[in-house]
């Protein structure tokens, strides 16, 4: 039988964890900030609240998802604080929109579609087909995956995969693929897994070629690191955090490459449109005519989106986003009658889908065509992020919040798209780096002492952003000066509070953490798993070794190499001359110094430190024909890459 949604959150509530609380409240300023909040917005709307509790059919069985270790990846549980009005510390706004990610279970969407919601960062939907279940973006991890997977099965109906679905290459629409079916279920019944042209290289190359770097800041971006609860982290906006799992992939066995594509999936018809150079490199949205449905993946959310996310990635054109949005608009305004993608909750209706879907488009639109004009008169980067403000019509809209995304470096990754980092002042041509940079401002300023009393009292009369520019100097040019870092921390935490933006408020308040405690390591999405090194093709693997070559030790360094890959029937040759590594495929050049044949499957065993390169060439996995000791010196020239590295601090 079913139950309510809010008749379960109740049965909860008073199960609300001790959350431990930092030693700082808010200041005057931020109260006054937040206040400010609550006026601007239509807080008495409640529909958003109607529409993620609608159609609600179960909860998470026991609020926590675990490994087969008994480690929890997920806990729904540990957010329950969020309930009733904001408190001084969290921008009412943020705090609204957690309050709605919070919302948990498994929800029927309309006749044949299913989503579990608060399962991880993303949401991952289900579609009834003749023969079994069409399982579209399923989550970061197994163990979530599985979950969710579980309760459809067990409240719906106990059906097979029929196909799988992944919208597009990010890690929380497709990491938990292997929580749903077995590569081998795949091959044996034929199930297709379907996937936006592009999928596996972009899903592999933003995960290794930059991946350790994106992935420490991802854990400053998803508050992976701070306590939850109203003085820590209360959530990122596009959902509550991410998992903690394990990430899989099985590489597409349908790949869509053309826009509109018409397809029958077990026996639904489907209409994919590619929409590239967005939210991801490569992602589409599919059509569902005979539920009058859009599945919209990541074009269309409840939030503001990234046209740069904070973590570091490629910038996204929000010229290409708005037409997306505009092009469905034409093709199903008149049609559409539910409108679910792969995060937050669905919209029903057609008056009420259209209006949302064109002001969301109008906003992407604003954004880049606001930031061209500002340029093209002159105005820099900076300037145009303080001077841009979205029109009333689309700024009270909470669908176009800055919860994830904000107007503000949205339109610098704009500026940055057409003219990078550069303003044209020459002042920025040949800038110090910050340590050298910090100890000049200091010097100017008359030193650490006059900085920090200047700075305090900035702090006290509520100017945190050039209180924190000026203390970053100071920590930056002596990052032992305990009164810099603390009084910095202060300054972070108020604008943390402040923060409208999920990612914002996780920076400011991871900064602050680490200010005071030093860098403290804790569960984060890790990247490079298993399935994401054994599906690397060789040439980006190629790509990776030439990126980690310790690159001004190699400067005099004259390398020539061929491989052989006798189980994957693959051969190159390697070149380090210059300070750099070149390579050539399918070739073995007749002046190599050795030539090295080991099997594919042994260099990923390498790779996932299960065995090393001396260990396999003991065991005879490894064989090197020519000079051993130009293979040894080529790999003591490739750098490994502390994770848990520096970022508020030199």
């Amino acid at each position: 039988m079913r139950q309510t949604y809010r008749a379960m959150l109740l049965a909860c509530a008073m199960a609300v964890p001790v959350v431990p609380a930092t030693a700082q409240e808010a200041s005057e300023s931020t109260k006054a900030a937040n206040r400010a909040v609550l006026d601007a917005l239509p807080f008495d709307d409640r529909t958003d609240f109607e529409d993620a509790e609608r159609g609600f059919i179960a909860p998470l069985p026991g609020g926590s998802i675990a490994d087969a270790d008994g480690r929890t990846v997920w806990d729904v549980e540990a957010m329950d604080f969020l309930q009733g009005d904001a408190p001084d510390t969290a921008n009412p706004s943020l705090w609204r929109q957690g309050k709605l990610n919070h919302i948990t279970g498994l929800f029927e969407v309309t006749d044949g579609i299913y989503q579990v919601r608060n399962f991880d960062l993303s949401v991952m939907s289900f579609i009834r087909g003749d023969s079994g279940w069409i399982v579209v973006d399923p989550l970061i991890s197994t163990q979530t995956a599985a979950a969710g997977w579980a309760l459809l099965r067990e409240k719906v109906a106990d059906l097979p995969v029929s196909a799988v679905i992944l919208t597009h290459s990010h890690a929380d629409h497709f990491g938990g693929i292997k929580g749903i079916v077995t590569p081998e279920e795949v091959a044996a019944r034929d199930i297709p897994v379907i996937a936006p042209e592009g999928f596996v290289e972009e899903a592999i190359g933003e995960n290794l070629i930059a991946g350790n770097a994106m992935s420490r800041r991802a854990s400053y971006m998803f508050g992976n690191l701070l306590p939850k609860g109203p003085e820590g982290m209360i959530g990122s906006g596009l959902g509550t955090t991410t998992s903690s799992g394990t990430i899989t992939l099985i590489e597409p066995t349908i790949v869509i490459a053309d826009t509109p594509t018409e397809m029958e999936v077990d026996g639904v018809e489907m209409v994919f449109l590619n929409t590239p150079g967005a939210e991801a490199p490569s992602e589409f949205m599919f059509w569902l005519p005979a539920h009058k449905a859009l599945m919209q993946a990541e074009i269309i959310n409840h939030v503001l989106h990234n046209l740069y996310t904070l973590r570091g990635t490629k910038v996204r054109s929000g010229d290409l986003w708005a037409k997306y949005i505009h092009d469905v608009i034409g093709r199903y305004g008149d049609a559409v009658e539910v409108s679910f993608g792969s995060h937050h909750w669905p919209t029903w209706g057609n008056a009420e889908i259209v209006e949302f879907w064109e002001k969301h488009r109008d906003t992407y639109r604003y954004i880049h065509d606001e930031t061209l004009r500002l340029a093209n008169k002159g105005l820099t980067m900076l300037e145009i992020a303080e001077e841009i403000a979205l029109p009333e019509s689309l700024a009270t809209e909470f669908a176009n919040r800055g919860y994830y995304g904000t107007v503000s470096h949205n339109a610098k990754a704009q500026y940055q798209l057409y003219f990078g980092w550069f303003s044209g002042n020459p002042a920025e041509l040949h800038e110090l780096p910050p340590a050298e940079e910090g100890a000049a401002f200091v010097r100017y300023a008359g030193g650490a002492d006059a900085v920090i009393d200047k700075a305090r009292a900035d702090h006290d009369a509520g100017n945190y952003r050039w209180a924190a520019t000026a203390l970053n100097h100071l920590v930056f040019a002596d990052s032992e000066n305990t009164e810099a870092r603390e009084l910095l921390a202060d300054v972070y935490t108020q604008l943390g509070y402040q923060a409208e933006s999920g990612p914002w408020r996780n920076f400011y308040l991871t900064g602050a953490q680490e200010l005071r405690q030093g860098v403290t390591r804790g569960a984060t999405a890790q990247t490079a798993s298993a399935d994401i090194i054994r599906s690397v093709p060789i040439e980006m693997y190629l790509d990776y070794l030439a990126m980690r070559l310790d690159h001004p030790r190699a400067a005099d360094a004259d390398i020539a190499l061929n491989f052989v890959m006798p189980d994957v029937d693959e051969t190159f040759a390697v070149e380090v001359a210059n300070g750099v590594m070149n390579y050539r495929m399918d070739v073995q050049e007749d002046d190599a110094q050795a030539t090295v044949t080991l099997d594919r499957a042994t260099l990923d065993r390498i790779n996932l430190q299960q065995t090393t390169f001396p260990d396999a060439i003991a065991a005879g996995d490894v064989t090197i024909e020519g000079d051993r000791d130009r293979l040894m010196a080529f790999l003591g020239l490739l750098d490994d890459f502390e994770f848990w590295f520096d970022i508020v601090t030199d």
